[in-house]
């Protein structure tokens, strides 16, 4: 597989290049207007949700118009998100040198990839990536941010948190590299349940916690991994947006909670 084709344009984000330019630029846009004092944070990593843009892209940009100052100076993007189409021990990289959107291709860090193939728990799998929206869905953001990057893509099934946090420290790098965690929060509550369960899971998010369950956060084992790595450690995160499908593009009887948070 030398080039992962996108698998959700169309469903989760338009499949029309001019139509995706457009929206992902009008979701930028309102996040800019919508920009708080976190303007002036440098992020070292963002924690941010992966649902159809109608529903959470909203949140997602208000996460990354904070990237819009590092625009040249990020090179490589380290993105790690939940499994959710295939059964999968342990985490997966793809044999794939490049992933395609309908804005264009992006390179494969094989530097990187090599460099954490051998690392306990870290598997090659192109089927565990073939249909998988939690990293696709970032990309297009990613691509309208940052001028020119490459990509390590990690897909995380059942996995000790020890084991993804051995693989982000080794790929942490310096200010040359980003690191993105993909995750929507609760799932399926009404609304006032889920508004509760998501406050309390954003809470521990900022304390750190390394014990967020699946519950809480479908990404919770690529969350747990990072804030056990020790670079995570010394460094602060925030809030910058918390909402779910209830007040975006759904009704509030069946709802999925997403959250935007910034590391620094």
């Amino acid at each position: 597989m030398p080039i992962r084709k996108p698998a959700v344009a169309g469903l989760f984000y338009p499949a029309d290049e001019q139509q995706l330019r457009h929206d992902v630029e009008d979701l930028m846009s309102m996040a800019d207007s919508a920009a708080t004092d976190s303007a002036t944070i440098t992020p070292k990593a963002l924690i941010v949700p992966h649902a159809g843009y109608i529903y959470s892209g909203a949140v997602a940009a208000s996460a990354y118009q904070l990237l819009a100052p590092l625009r040249n100076s990020i090179q490589r993007v380290v993105l790690i998100g939940p499994a959710h189409r295939v059964y999968l021990e342990g985490m997966a990289i793809p044999s794939a040198s490049q992933f395609q959107t309908p804005l264009g291709i992006i390179e494969i860090d094989p530097v990187a990839i090599s460099k954490i193939s051998q690392l306990p728990g870290v598997t090659t799998s192109d089927a565990a990536h073939a249909q998988e929206h939690s990293l696709e869905v970032q990309l297009p953001f990613l691509q309208h941010t940052l001028s020119d990057f490459t990509l390590v893509p990690i897909v995380v099934g059942q996995c000790d948190a020890e084991r993804v946090a051995k693989v982000i420290d080794t790929l942490w790098g310096d200010k040359e590299t980003l690191i993105v965690v993909s995750t929507d929060l609760s799932h399926f509550l009404n609304y006032t349940e889920a508004q509760k369960i998501d406050s309390e899971t954003s809470q521990r998010i900022l304390a750190k916690a390394t014990t967020i369950s699946g519950h809480e956060a479908c990404g919770a084992n690529a969350i747990n991994g990072f804030m056990r790595a020790a670079n995570t450690e010394p460094l602060a995160i925030e809030t910058i947006n918390i909402c779910n499908s209830g007040d975006t593009a759904g009704d509030k009887s069946r709802v999925v909670g997403y959250g935007a948070f910034v590391v620094y």
